[in-house]
């Protein structure tokens, strides 16, 4: 393909990285290696990255004996369970790939799709991501939650996308250099990437129905996702300028102090039955109000010092790794 051959290294890197993050997946292991071989061999130069995310049962067994069966197969084991957010970035910032796909271990993702997501790249796309538009899922658990939660992040964000929880997405590499995740973020690069002037778009995928494992999430991450979109907001428009909003708001209170405070002049001054101010408890709400002022402008100012200290300091990892198998490339150099 034109988009992948100009991605093409002579320094031995894989023009494409599969990253997959897994929790407790030994059963569907050996199926999605051999799928996604069967949709990639030929076609690309490629590693799969596989994230053991603190499993418990014998999915590191299974990844050692793939690496050792295939060089292009490289791992990363977790410590302890951090969470797929932590996973991806694990695997991103460890992928040599010039294009880096995502994608679930579950099998519900259909890695015969990767050639198809991988093509929009070249129509100028720098992120693709995949639409679960006939999901195999519970309806109640599952299916309505996000529907909600996609429903209000494409609202909210501004970008267009049926399916933000598909984890089947291409990305550019340097797309994702500089992101940082935290939290459930990792549903939120799509509108991260677009807020930084990436294209992107997105591809009905196949969805399966789940053969083995267990599902790993529930409706408690909803609660999640809606607070981590709250944060997305608040990082994509006042990350640089956090006294606007604080500001804002000190503005609202003050605005509500000075006309609670008239109210009170009046009614002591002006209304026959002259009201005691000491009586008045629109008084205590002057006082409140004027009190919120203050400490939102306060807490303005000390954000603007906290964002200057993020953007100076240096970045940390969201993750701790027990073990690596396979050559590695160090984190710092793939910006």
């Amino acid at each position: 393909m034109e988009g992948m051959a100009k991605t093409e290294k002579n320094d031995g890197r894989p023009q494409l990285s599969v990253v997959v993050p897994l929790l407790d997946e030994q059963e569907n292991l050996p199926s999605l290696y051999e799928q996604i071989t069967q949709a990639l061999k030929g076609r690309y130069e490629y590693e799969i990255l596989f994230i053991d995310d603190g499993s418990t049962d014998g999915s590191f067994g299974i990844l050692k004996d793939l690496h050792t069966s295939d060089p292009r197969v490289r791992v990363i084991r977790f410590r302890k369970n951090f969470g797929q957010t932590a996973a991806l970035s694990a695997g991103f910032a460890h992928a040599r790939g010039e294009v880096i796909v995502a994608m679930d271990a579950d099998l519900q993702n259909d890695p015969a799709d990767i050639p198809m997501l991988v093509a929009k790249l070249d129509e100028g796309c720098d992120v693709v991501s995949g639409w679960r538009k006939k999901r195999h899922d519970k309806a109640l658990t599952r299916r309505l939650p996000s529907r909600i939660a996609n429903w209000l992040i494409s609202r909210i964000t501004a970008v267009r996308l049926h399916d933000f929880g598909c984890t089947l997405k291409v990305y550019r590499r340097e797309i994702l250099a500089q992101t940082r995740l935290y939290g459930e973020m990792h549903r939120f690069i799509p509108a991260l990437a677009s807020w930084s002037g990436a294209q992107v778009t997105e591809c009905v995928v196949n969805h399966r129905p789940r053969v083995a494992g267990k599902a790993k999430y529930g409706l408690g991450r909803t609660v999640k996702v809606l607070l981590d979109l709250i944060t997305v907001k608040f990082l994509g428009s006042f990350s640089t300028k956090p006294i606007y909003i604080f500001g804002g708001l000190g503005g609202i209170t003050a605005v509500g102090a000075m006309l609670s405070g008239l109210v009170v002049l009046y009614q002591k001054f002006l209304s026959p039955e002259h009201l005691s101010m000491n009586r008045n408890p629109l008084l205590v709400l002057t006082a409140l109000m004027i009190t919120a002022t203050i400490q939102f402008v306060l807490m303005g100012l000390l954000a603007e010092l906290l964002v200057r200290t993020y953007h100076e300091s240096q970045n940390r990892p969201t993750y701790v790794i027990k073990e690596v198998l396979g050559p590695f490339d160090n984190p710092g150099d793939q910006a």
